[in-house]
């Protein structure tokens, strides 16, 4: 068992993994820690009832690495981590459990910073923070940024003016018809934003409620999920699921451009990036667009200044646009250029350090 988490954390350069077992809170959890050349690692904490270890270990390694690149590419002075804690949040929570996760999160020095994941809230990270310093996305009232989906929707939403403008040279969304699967907070807001452009808004959400609050207050046309993929569209915006874009979705899609704000949505990166470039579909790679959440609880680590974190999201566009140019120059897909950029950062910054 051991050499397979050696050999499986050599592979993806994991600097460290933490278990956290304590029998009596019930707590199991994965802290991951994939990288700190430009600073602690930050990465929410999500409680998920995994199957087994195996598969909890194998989503803390994906997700911290993610927020490496994340990090780097967002010019944030964070290297990238998660955490995965092992049961029901709905069943299996309680204070001293979260309490107990937070000493562990203690332990680590401020070498890795937790926040709010999957099956966790705002409230579970006042627990934690009893325990520890080393926590961000807190409420307002106790001195952090609250609910980080209004800037998260903000970045997916010049995200996607970028990505018109390069794609089709276009700079207003009036008339534009957007397709949105998934109306969860970032769905919502996104919504907000394209309505006061003016742009002509598809959607489906598998939650009939929430699909109905965004028709009354947005105008949202219900379509189905498989409507939404084909359908004619300047831009296609999964918000909910990952692993959207494969083969068979790709074959059916008539849109210009995908930007959401879900994780992982191509379902193997390297093939379904070249498959979209092929296909002359602007694919606005996930974790670049969606970091407007990242850039509000980094924020919180200065002292949170809304307006500064306000302000760097809306940098999103220029990160956006040079990821854009280095793609057309090397002749590679918006992903590999997202991913060479971020790379480069770091390495810049171990060579100087060094």
């Amino acid at each position: 068992m051991n050499k397979g988490i050696f050999e499986r954390v050599s592979k993806t350069n994991h600097e460290q993994v933490v278990y956290c077992n304590d029998e009596s809170t019930g707590l199991k959890a994965i802290i991951a820690i994939h990288d700190t050349t430009l600073g602690p690692a930050l990465g929410g904490c999500r409680m998920y009832p995994y199957k087994t270890e195996q598969e909890a270990l194998v989503d803390a390694l994906r997700l911290s690495r993610g927020m490496t690149y994340k990090a780097s590419i967002a010019n944030l002075n964070l290297g990238g981590g998660k955490a995965v804690i092992i049961g029901d949040p709905n069943s299996d929570k309680s204070e001293v459990l979260l309490r107990s996760f937070g000493n562990f999160v203690e332990s680590l020095n401020g070498k890795y910073i937790t926040a709010e994941d999957v099956g966790m809230s705002v409230h579970d990270m006042e627990f934690i923070r009893m325990e520890t310093n080393h926590v961000t996305g807190i409420k307002r009232a106790m001195g952090g940024s609250g609910d980080p989906s209004i800037l998260t929707a903000l970045g997916v939403f010049v995200g996607m003016k970028a990505a018109l403008k390069k794609r089709l040279g276009i700079t207003s969304m009036r008339d534009l018809k957007v397709g949105i699967q998934g109306f969860g907070k970032v769905g919502y807001y996104l919504c907000r934003n394209l309505q006061k452009e003016g742009a002509i808004i598809y959607g489906y959400d598998i939650d009939q409620s929430k699909l109905d609050t965004v028709i009354n207050e947005f105008g949202v046309i219900p379509v189905s999920n498989e409507e939404l993929i084909s359908l004619d569209l300047d831009v296609f915006s999964p918000c909910a699921l990952g692993a959207i874009v494969n083969p068979e979705t790709i074959k059916k899609m008539k849109c210009s451009v995908i930007a959401g704000a879900a994780n992982n949505q191509l379902e193997k990166e390297s093939r379904d990036s070249k498959l979209l470039l092929s296909k002359k579909i602007m694919y606005v790679p996930d974790y670049v667009i969606n970091a407007g959440g990242l850039m509000n609880v980094a924020n919180e680590l200065q002292g949170y200044n809304k307006e500064k974190a306000r302000y760097q999201v809306e940098g999103i566009y220029y990160i956006l646009m040079r990821i854009f140019d280095y793609a057309a120059t090397n002749n590679i897909s918006t992903l590999e250029a997202a991913n060479l950029l971020a790379e480069r950062r770091i390495d810049e910054f171990a060579k100087w350090n060094h």
